[in-house]
């Protein structure tokens, strides 16, 4: 069995760093983890509303497995977005992504 680091397998299963393929991946990673990071900030905002994703999802027009994908990172556009800030009621909405910063949606 063969004991590699984490890098080592990312360079031999994906590609060396600077190679077309392993910039396509570490892109793929870098907006999975910014699209997570955008469902957390959403999720946290409605239990600080105090709303149940069944709520969120009545006020926006859609099912609790909807808010639920929304919240976990899936089905995030810039549209979905301004969606779950107005149900929330949010007269100006500003995302906090954490170490990223925060967003200014209007």
């Amino acid at each position: 069995m063969e004991i590699m680091t984490h890098e080592e397998m990312l360079n031999k299963y994906v590609g060396e760093v600077g190679t077309e393929e392993r910039e396509a991946f570490d892109a793929k990673v870098r907006t999975g983890v910014e699209e997570y990071r955008i469902g957390e900030a959403i999720k946290q905002t409605r239990k600080k509303i105090g709303f149940t994703q069944q709520q969120l999802g009545e006020r926006m027009g859609v099912k609790r497995a909807e808010v639920s994908k929304i919240e976990s990172g899936r089905s995030i556009t810039y549209s979905t977005i301004m969606r779950v800030f107005k149900a929330l009621g949010a007269e100006s909405a500003t995302l906090d992504l954490g170490q990223l910063g925060r967003v200014a949606l209007w």
